[in-house]
């Protein structure tokens, strides 16, 4: 809108670059165009404004398809004012001179006019088609129906209003309807992430019995292993008991030989010290028989009155320890008698 000022008894009015500003005093032309700035009185001055700028009008409205299925349009129109002058003359754009605010709506009167010639040539358009071709390519018929109904409508070219574009943005089916289509679609994708989850499922089983195999072979391996480690354990006590046995077996031997040696020697030691004593004996039984004949030789040439002598002096060496010795008269004369002989 304007910028409209108060200086006393006089307006100021201050356009905008998308505003298009006709002012009129007694029925005459002062100021027209965009961009405007000037100076009025309100009592006399008759002001109109309208918009030249692209502006976006939403549309949305019901239609039905050849299958009696209602379904919903949602569109947009782009448009502009190109004839500023011919709009303020069909449609009411005046503002008023004292607040600069638009006596009417006709911005509305555009809307609605759009909406209704929008309608029309998408309502026909659907009637003709089914709700599943309506839903899958009835878009860009739909946009180009409307395009062109809006871009050859006389009303739109005496208003000053022109089209600049038409976009459908949606078709769309009542919600349950809607939800009805969408099954077949939401169970196929449903079937789809099933055989996905499944194949997944049927990859980690996979995956876990491999696993498994792979223990179960580790298992088999390391039993193997274990096996081989007991063989090998038992073989080398074999071979270990072999060798000590042989071992013992050596050490015996060598032990039954140190004592046959041991044997050998001791009995060669006794032999020799046995044949020492029968040489020892021998030589003392000679040396004594030497000395005894010797003394006997030494005896034969001796009277017996001596060697009666030396018999009672061994004899009395051959007694024992005589404390008292009672000498009796027999006794005397059977020694004598003995010695007489």
């Amino acid at each position: 809108m304007a910028d409209v000022s108060r200086r006393l008894f006089m307006r100021h009015l201050r356009g905008a670059p998308t505003s298009w500003v006709r002012h009129h005093v007694g029925g005459k032309v002062r100021h027209e165009g965009i961009g405007q700035s000037f100076w009025y009185r309100p009592l006399t001055a008759v002001l109109s404004e309208v918009p030249v700028d692209d502006r976006e009008l939403p549309l949305l409205f019901h239609a039905r398809t050849s299958d009696f299925a209602d379904v919903t349009v949602q569109a947009t129109v782009t448009y502009r004012i190109s004839a500023p002058a011919t709009a303020a003359e069909r449609l009411d754009f005046s503002v008023d001179p004292k607040g600069g605010q638009w006596r009417a709506q006709p911005l509305d009167q555009v809307a609605t006019l759009l909406a209704e010639l929008a309608q029309q040539p998408a309502l026909d358009l659907l009637a003709r088609l089914p709700l599943t071709e309506a839903l899958t390519a009835g878009i860009a018929p739909v946009r180009e129906a409307v395009s062109a109904a809006l871009g050859s409508d006389p009303r739109l070219t005496d208003t000053g209003v022109s089209v600049v574009s038409a976009r459908v943005v949606a078709i769309r089916p009542e919600p349950d309807l809607e939800r009805a289509l969408q099954t077949p679609t939401r169970e196929a994708v449903q079937q789809e992430a099933d055989r996905a989850t499944y194949a997944r499922r049927a990859r980690a089983v996979e995956q876990e019995r491999a696993i498994a195999e792979n223990e179960l072979q580790s298992k088999i391996e390391l039993a193997r292993r274990e096996q081989q480690l007991v063989e090998q354990h038992g073989a080398n006590t074999q071979r270990q008991a072999e060798l000590d046995a042989a071992a013992a077996l050596v050490a015996a031997q060598a032990e039954a030989e140190r004592g046959r040696v041991a044997a050998a020697a001791e009995a060669e030691a006794d032999r020799v010290r046995t044949q020492a004593r029968a040489d020892g004996v021998r030589a003392v039984g000679l040396a004594e028989g030497e000395a005894e004949a010797a003394r006997l030789a030494a005896y034969r040439d001796l009277p017996p009155a001596v060697l009666q002598a030396l018999a009672l002096r061994e004899l009395a060496g051959q007694l024992p320890e005589i404390g008292q010795l009672t000498i009796t008269p027999d006794v005397v004369t059977d020694l004598l008698n003995r010695l007489n002989r």
